[in-house]
């Protein structure tokens, strides 16, 4: 395809996808004369990933990490994907120690590795609770640990197997499903605190 049809089919501006090319976050297409070059379908879903990176607002160059170990990971998949996670937001320094969330985890029996980002984000979490008074106890922690490791078991079983496939999945579910987790605990919030306060209000009514 042509890159109006490239425009038409993925609805970005035409100066977005000529930005992007000038970036290096689009693949060049291939040249088919001096001032034409031909579109796939790799190009449609390389500017499908892009928009939802960059709609999560992250910056250009995290963007192209993320891509970047997409189109060429490691040999290591674990790493791959630490690393693509680390490009993710909340950015927070993974140097110095992390007492809380390595506290944690042992209480959880979940593996420790300070290298990891999740463990900086974490620290970096649980500290921000304890600074507005309001820290986060053991037993909240062990029950929000149950439910999670249940969360990403599932998400873990539904994994590509392929190590780009793998980070790409990793990365946009982790940044794009959040959300809905988040929404979907508020809510729950709301129908307990609707039924409660439904019933208190009705109790005293009841012959």
């Amino acid at each position: 395809m042509r890159v109006s049809e490239l425009v038409a089919e993925t609805g970005i501006p035409l100066a977005t996808v000529k930005y992007y090319l000038r970036e290096g976050l689009l693949m060049p297409g291939a040249a088919t004369s001096a001032t034409r070059s031909e579109y796939d379908d790799r190009h449609v879903h390389r500017l499908a990933l892009v928009k939802a990176l960059s709609g999560l607002g992250l910056p250009i160059p995290k963007i192209k990490v993320i891509l970047e170990l997409i189109d060429a990971p490691s040999s290591s998949l674990f790493d791959s994907l630490g690393e693509a996670i680390g490009a993710l937001p909340p950015y927070v320094s993974s140097d110095g120690d992390f007492p809380r969330a390595e506290a944690v985890l042992a209480d959880l029996g979940q593996v420790y590795d300070p290298s990891y980002v999740g463990v900086a984000q974490l620290e970096s979490a649980l500290r921000a609770a304890e600074e507005v008074g309001i820290p986060m106890t053991d037993d909240r922690l062990r029950a929000y640990g149950k439910h999670i490791m249940g969360l990403a078991e599932a998400d873990v079983a539904a994994m590509p197997k392929a190590t780009a496939d793998a980070i790409e999945y990793a990365v946009l579910g982790t940044a794009i499903y959040e959300p809905v987790i988040a929404a979907m605990r508020r809510l729950a919030h709301q129908d307990i605190a609707a039924k409660k306060l439904h019933g208190e209000r009705q109790g005293p009514d009841v012959r």
